[in-house]
Protein backbone atom coordinates (compact mmCIF):
# COMPACT_ATOMS: atom_id res chain seq x y z
CA UNK A 1 0.00 0.00 0.00
CA UNK A 2 1.50 3.41 -1.13
CA UNK A 3 1.84 6.35 1.17
CA UNK A 4 -0.24 9.32 0.23
CA UNK A 5 1.63 11.88 -1.71
CA UNK A 6 1.91 14.75 1.05
CA UNK A 7 3.32 11.94 3.87
CA UNK A 8 6.40 13.98 5.56
CA UNK A 9 9.58 12.76 5.79
CA UNK A 10 9.24 11.68 9.49
CA UNK A 11 6.26 9.85 8.75
CA UNK A 12 8.00 8.24 5.61
CA UNK A 13 10.80 6.98 8.16
CA UNK A 14 8.62 5.65 10.76
CA UNK A 15 6.12 3.97 8.36
CA UNK A 16 9.29 1.87 6.51
CA UNK A 17 11.48 1.62 10.30
CA UNK A 18 8.29 0.48 11.63
CA UNK A 19 7.58 -2.91 8.54
CA UNK A 20 11.12 -3.26 8.87
CA UNK A 21 11.04 -3.93 12.79
CA UNK A 22 8.28 -6.36 11.90
CA UNK A 23 10.00 -7.87 9.90
CA UNK A 24 12.59 -8.33 11.45
CA UNK A 25 10.27 -10.08 14.48
CA UNK A 26 9.07 -11.93 11.91
CA UNK A 27 12.30 -13.92 10.75
CA UNK A 28 13.62 -13.78 15.07
CA UNK A 29 10.33 -16.02 14.86
CA UNK A 30 9.85 -17.76 12.16
CA UNK A 31 13.96 -19.01 11.60
CA UNK A 32 13.93 -21.85 13.95
CA UNK A 33 11.72 -23.30 11.46
CA UNK A 34 12.83 -22.87 8.70
CA UNK A 35 16.10 -24.89 10.04
CA UNK A 36 14.15 -27.43 11.21
CA UNK A 37 11.82 -29.06 8.00
CA UNK A 38 15.38 -29.01 5.52
CA UNK A 39 17.34 -30.54 8.50
CA UNK A 40 14.86 -33.44 8.61
CA UNK A 41 15.70 -34.66 5.21
CA UNK A 42 19.10 -35.50 5.85
CA UNK A 43 20.81 -38.50 4.53
CA UNK A 44 22.67 -38.71 7.85
CA UNK A 45 22.00 -38.67 11.36
CA UNK A 46 23.46 -35.79 12.42
CA UNK A 47 21.50 -32.40 13.54
CA UNK A 48 23.86 -30.49 11.27
CA UNK A 49 24.03 -29.50 7.64
CA UNK A 50 25.88 -31.45 5.62
CA UNK A 51 28.74 -30.20 2.65
CA UNK A 52 26.47 -32.41 0.66
CA UNK A 53 23.06 -30.67 1.98
CA UNK A 54 24.59 -27.01 1.48
CA UNK A 55 26.12 -27.49 -1.96
CA UNK A 56 22.16 -29.06 -2.76
CA UNK A 57 23.47 -32.66 -3.20
CA UNK A 58 21.16 -34.99 -4.00
CA UNK A 59 22.68 -37.34 -2.10
CA UNK A 60 22.58 -35.29 0.79
CA UNK A 61 19.20 -35.71 1.25
CA UNK A 62 17.03 -38.52 2.08
CA UNK A 63 13.36 -39.32 3.18
CA UNK A 64 14.70 -42.10 5.66
CA UNK A 65 13.52 -40.41 8.71
CA UNK A 66 10.14 -39.94 7.31
CA UNK A 67 9.55 -43.47 6.58
CA UNK A 68 11.36 -44.26 9.99
CA UNK A 69 8.15 -42.24 11.87
CA UNK A 70 5.84 -43.81 9.80
CA UNK A 71 7.10 -46.86 10.33
CA UNK A 72 8.09 -46.92 13.91
CA UNK A 73 5.96 -48.51 16.60
CA UNK A 74 6.80 -46.03 19.36
CA UNK A 75 6.20 -42.99 16.70
CA UNK A 76 2.90 -44.75 15.36
CA UNK A 77 1.45 -44.68 19.24
CA UNK A 78 2.05 -41.85 20.32
CA UNK A 79 0.27 -40.60 16.80
CA UNK A 80 -2.24 -42.76 17.77
CA UNK A 81 -2.41 -41.53 21.67
CA UNK A 82 -2.24 -37.75 20.69
CA UNK A 83 -5.20 -37.99 18.41
CA UNK A 84 -6.94 -39.85 20.56
CA UNK A 85 -6.33 -37.94 23.69
CA UNK A 86 -6.27 -34.31 21.81
CA UNK A 87 -10.17 -35.35 20.01
CA UNK A 88 -11.42 -36.33 23.33
CA UNK A 89 -10.03 -33.63 25.34
CA UNK A 90 -11.41 -31.19 23.08
CA UNK A 91 -14.76 -32.05 22.54
CA UNK A 92 -14.78 -31.95 26.30
CA UNK A 93 -13.40 -29.00 26.76
CA UNK A 94 -15.47 -27.22 23.80
CA UNK A 95 -18.46 -28.43 25.56
CA UNK A 96 -17.81 -27.26 29.68
CA UNK A 97 -15.93 -23.90 27.97
CA UNK A 98 -19.00 -23.19 26.09
CA UNK A 99 -21.58 -23.54 29.02
CA UNK A 100 -19.50 -21.29 30.88
CA UNK A 101 -19.04 -19.35 28.66
CA UNK A 102 -22.59 -18.87 28.13
CA UNK A 103 -23.87 -18.63 31.73
CA UNK A 104 -20.41 -15.99 32.23
CA UNK A 105 -22.36 -13.39 29.53
CA UNK A 106 -25.14 -12.75 31.49
CA UNK A 107 -25.12 -9.83 33.15
CA UNK A 108 -26.80 -11.07 36.46
CA UNK A 109 -24.68 -13.92 36.71
CA UNK A 110 -23.09 -13.56 40.51
CA UNK A 111 -19.51 -13.77 41.03
CA UNK A 112 -18.74 -13.64 37.64
CA UNK A 113 -15.70 -12.05 37.34
CA UNK A 114 -14.10 -14.85 40.31
CA UNK A 115 -15.55 -17.56 38.44
CA UNK A 116 -14.10 -16.12 35.30
CA UNK A 117 -10.20 -16.02 36.80
CA UNK A 118 -11.00 -19.48 38.23
CA UNK A 119 -11.76 -20.73 34.45
CA UNK A 120 -8.84 -19.33 33.19
CA UNK A 121 -6.08 -19.78 36.16
CA UNK A 122 -5.00 -22.54 34.33
CA UNK A 123 -3.26 -20.31 31.59
CA UNK A 124 -1.68 -18.32 34.66
CA UNK A 125 -0.47 -20.84 36.71
CA UNK A 126 3.14 -22.09 35.89
CA UNK A 127 2.12 -26.00 33.76
CA UNK A 128 4.89 -27.82 36.93
CA UNK A 129 2.03 -26.19 39.23
CA UNK A 130 -0.81 -27.38 37.64
CA UNK A 131 1.26 -31.05 36.51
CA UNK A 132 2.16 -31.63 40.48
CA UNK A 133 -1.14 -31.05 42.02
CA UNK A 134 -2.90 -33.20 39.00
CA UNK A 135 -0.35 -35.94 40.13
CA UNK A 136 -1.34 -36.12 43.63
CA UNK A 137 -4.99 -35.48 43.00
CA UNK A 138 -5.14 -38.62 40.27
CA UNK A 139 -2.79 -40.83 42.18
CA UNK A 140 -5.59 -40.21 45.06
CA UNK A 141 -8.15 -41.49 42.95
CA UNK A 142 -6.28 -44.26 41.20
CA UNK A 143 -6.52 -42.36 37.69
CA UNK A 144 -2.88 -41.58 37.41
CA UNK A 145 -1.42 -43.31 34.41
CA UNK A 146 -4.95 -43.98 32.94
CA UNK A 147 -6.34 -42.43 29.79
CA UNK A 148 -9.38 -40.53 31.76
CA UNK A 149 -6.65 -39.19 33.36
CA UNK A 150 -5.09 -37.60 30.79
CA UNK A 151 -7.75 -36.36 29.05
CA UNK A 152 -8.82 -35.05 32.05
CA UNK A 153 -6.00 -32.97 32.28
CA UNK A 154 -5.30 -31.86 29.10
CA UNK A 155 -9.33 -30.87 28.91
CA UNK A 156 -8.69 -28.54 32.14
CA UNK A 157 -6.08 -27.10 30.31
CA UNK A 158 -8.67 -26.22 26.75
CA UNK A 159 -10.78 -24.83 28.96
CA UNK A 160 -9.65 -21.37 29.42
CA UNK A 161 -8.90 -21.20 25.45
CA UNK A 162 -12.79 -22.02 24.92
CA UNK A 163 -14.27 -19.71 27.66
CA UNK A 164 -11.97 -16.65 26.21
CA UNK A 165 -13.27 -17.44 22.47
CA UNK A 166 -16.77 -17.61 23.07
CA UNK A 167 -16.89 -15.03 25.76
CA UNK A 168 -15.21 -12.50 22.98
CA UNK A 169 -17.75 -13.85 20.17
CA UNK A 170 -20.52 -13.10 22.91
CA UNK A 171 -19.54 -9.94 23.59
CA UNK A 172 -20.93 -8.47 20.30
CA UNK A 173 -23.97 -10.86 20.65
CA UNK A 174 -27.18 -8.63 19.36
CA UNK A 175 -29.59 -9.27 22.09
CA UNK A 176 -32.28 -8.18 20.42
CA UNK A 177 -32.50 -11.73 18.24
CA UNK A 178 -33.39 -13.22 21.07
CA UNK A 179 -36.25 -11.09 22.04
CA UNK A 180 -37.45 -11.13 18.60
CA UNK A 181 -37.33 -14.73 18.19
CA UNK A 182 -39.17 -14.66 21.56
CA UNK A 183 -42.07 -12.67 20.35
CA UNK A 184 -42.16 -14.65 17.22
CA UNK A 185 -43.39 -17.53 19.72
CA UNK A 186 -40.03 -19.66 19.42
CA UNK A 187 -39.42 -21.13 22.40
CA UNK A 188 -35.87 -21.14 24.42
CA UNK A 189 -34.72 -24.16 23.59
CA UNK A 190 -35.39 -23.28 19.75
CA UNK A 191 -33.99 -20.17 19.86
CA UNK A 192 -30.67 -21.78 21.11
CA UNK A 193 -30.04 -23.55 18.89
CA UNK A 194 -31.91 -21.75 15.59
CA UNK A 195 -30.49 -18.38 16.84
CA UNK A 196 -27.35 -18.46 19.39
CA UNK A 197 -25.86 -21.52 18.08
CA UNK A 198 -25.48 -20.78 14.71
CA UNK A 199 -23.77 -16.96 15.83
CA UNK A 200 -21.43 -18.34 18.21
CA UNK A 201 -20.32 -21.05 15.98
CA UNK A 202 -17.03 -19.70 14.74
CA UNK A 203 -16.04 -18.88 18.28
CA UNK A 204 -16.50 -22.54 19.48
CA UNK A 205 -14.91 -23.83 16.65
CA UNK A 206 -11.58 -21.42 17.45
CA UNK A 207 -11.62 -22.13 21.12
CA UNK A 208 -11.74 -26.15 19.84
CA UNK A 209 -8.91 -25.78 17.85
CA UNK A 210 -6.62 -23.92 20.30
CA UNK A 211 -7.91 -26.67 23.14
CA UNK A 212 -6.61 -29.61 20.58
CA UNK A 213 -3.29 -27.48 19.94
CA UNK A 214 -3.02 -27.38 23.66
CA UNK A 215 -3.60 -30.88 23.85
CA UNK A 216 -1.31 -31.92 21.19
CA UNK A 217 1.43 -30.23 22.04
CA UNK A 218 1.11 -30.60 25.70
CA UNK A 219 4.79 -32.51 27.07
CA UNK A 220 4.54 -31.38 31.12
CA UNK A 221 1.11 -32.42 32.58
CA UNK A 222 0.95 -35.92 30.56
CA UNK A 223 4.58 -36.78 31.75
CA UNK A 224 3.47 -36.47 35.62
CA UNK A 225 -0.40 -37.81 35.08
CA UNK A 226 0.13 -40.28 32.40
CA UNK A 227 2.13 -43.17 31.66
CA UNK A 228 4.06 -45.26 28.92
CA UNK A 229 0.79 -46.18 27.27
CA UNK A 230 -0.15 -42.33 27.53
CA UNK A 231 3.00 -41.64 25.56
CA UNK A 232 2.13 -38.67 23.16
CA UNK A 233 4.14 -37.18 20.06
CA UNK A 234 5.87 -34.55 22.87
CA UNK A 235 6.67 -37.14 24.89
CA UNK A 236 8.23 -39.28 22.10
CA UNK A 237 10.44 -36.14 21.06
CA UNK A 238 11.34 -35.32 24.68
CA UNK A 239 12.45 -38.76 25.21
CA UNK A 240 14.41 -39.24 22.00
CA UNK A 241 16.25 -36.06 22.77
CA UNK A 242 17.59 -37.57 26.42
CA UNK A 243 17.67 -41.27 25.05
CA UNK A 244 18.53 -41.31 21.20
CA UNK A 245 19.15 -38.75 18.89
CA UNK A 246 17.49 -38.73 16.06
CA UNK A 247 16.87 -37.09 13.00
CA UNK A 248 13.21 -38.80 13.07
CA UNK A 249 12.91 -35.86 15.87
CA UNK A 250 13.06 -33.54 13.51
CA UNK A 251 10.45 -35.18 10.63
CA UNK A 252 8.07 -35.55 13.40
CA UNK A 253 8.46 -31.62 14.21
CA UNK A 254 8.29 -30.53 10.96
CA UNK A 255 4.47 -32.76 10.58
CA UNK A 256 3.28 -30.86 13.89
CA UNK A 257 4.85 -27.62 12.25
CA UNK A 258 2.64 -28.33 9.26
CA UNK A 259 -0.44 -29.41 11.21
CA UNK A 260 -0.12 -25.90 13.10
CA UNK A 261 -0.10 -24.12 9.89
CA UNK A 262 -2.90 -25.77 8.86
CA UNK A 263 -5.03 -25.07 11.99
CA UNK A 264 -3.77 -21.22 11.79
CA UNK A 265 -5.08 -21.42 8.71
CA UNK A 266 -8.47 -22.61 9.93
CA UNK A 267 -8.33 -20.04 12.56
CA UNK A 268 -7.92 -17.07 9.52
CA UNK A 269 -10.78 -18.09 7.52
CA UNK A 270 -12.96 -18.62 10.94
CA UNK A 271 -11.84 -15.02 11.81
CA UNK A 272 -13.31 -13.55 9.03
CA UNK A 273 -16.41 -15.58 8.61
CA UNK A 274 -16.98 -14.25 12.48
CA UNK A 275 -16.60 -10.57 10.90
CA UNK A 276 -18.37 -10.99 8.15
CA UNK A 277 -21.11 -12.66 10.12
CA UNK A 278 -21.60 -8.96 12.44
CA UNK A 279 -21.47 -7.02 9.18
CA UNK A 280 -17.51 -5.86 10.00
CA UNK A 281 -16.19 -5.45 6.33
CA UNK A 282 -12.32 -7.31 6.06
CA UNK A 283 -9.51 -6.54 3.75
Amino acid sequence: MALPSYTSLHEKIWHYGFLLICALVFIFLIFPLLIIIPLSFNSLPYFTFTKEMLSLDPAGYSLEWYQDFFSNPNWQGAVRNSFVIGIFATLLSTFVGTIAALGLSREHMPYRTLITSLLISPMIVPLIISAAGMFFFYSRLSMQGTYIGVILAHAALGIPFVVITVTATLVGFDNSLIRAAASLGATPTRTFFKVIVPLITPGVISGALFAFITSFDEVVVVLFVGSYHQRTIPWQMFSGIREHISPTILAAASLLILISIILLVTLELLRRRTERARGIRTT
